[in-house]
C-alpha cells in the first residue's frame, strides 16, 4: 500500500482556529503523523471504490462507533460520476511484479497480500475471519 502523506489543515481553516481536520485515504500511514485520519478505506479508488467519486463541496458523514464512513451524495449523482470515471491505465504492467500486484494484490480490508498466497486458496480451508 503506499504511504499516506501527512496533510496539513489548509491555511484557510488554520486561520479561522481549526486544529484538526478528518483525513481519510485508501493508503496506510506511519506513525509519524498524527490528528484524525480514517486510512485503509476499501476499495481503494484505482479499484474504482467511492473515494474516486468524491468531489469538493461533498459532505461525508464519519460514525467512528458504527464503523461507517458514507458519502452523502444521492445516488443518481455517484452513478453520472462512475460514469464519467476513467480507471488508471495498469496496462503498462504486461509482465513481473507490476502486472501480478495490479491483478493479484487483495484490498486492505483483506490483507493487502497476494490473493493467491493466502492459506484458504493453498489448502482450500475457509480464511480466519478478523474479530
Amino acid at each position: 500500500m503506499p504511504e499516506a502523506g501527512y496533510i496539513p489543515i489548509p491555511l484557510k481553516l488554520a486561520r479561522q482556529g481549526v486544529k484538526d481536520m478528518v483525513r481519510i485515504s485508501d493508503a496506510r500511514m506511519s506513525g509519524t503523523a498524527f490528528g484524525t485520519i480514517v486510512l485503509h478505506v476499501t476499495p481503494e479508488a484505482a479499484a474504482g471504490g467511492p473515494l474516486a467519486l468524491v468531489e469538493s463541496g461533498d459532505t461525508i458523514e464519519l460514525d467512528v462507533g458504527q464503523r461507517r464512513l458514507e458519502l452523502c451524495v444521492e445516488a443518481g449523482e455517484l452513478e453520472r460520476r462512475r460514469a464519467r470515471l476513467r480507471p488508471p491505465a495498469l496496462s503498462r504492467f504486461a509482465t513481473g511484479y507490476g502486472r501480478l500486484y495490479v491483478e493479484h494484490v487483495l484490498q486492505a480490508d483483506a490483507g493487502c497480500d497476494f490473493d493467491f498466497m493466502r492459506a484458504d486458496r493453498m489448502t482450500g480451508t475457509a480464511p480466519v475471519q478478523a474479530p
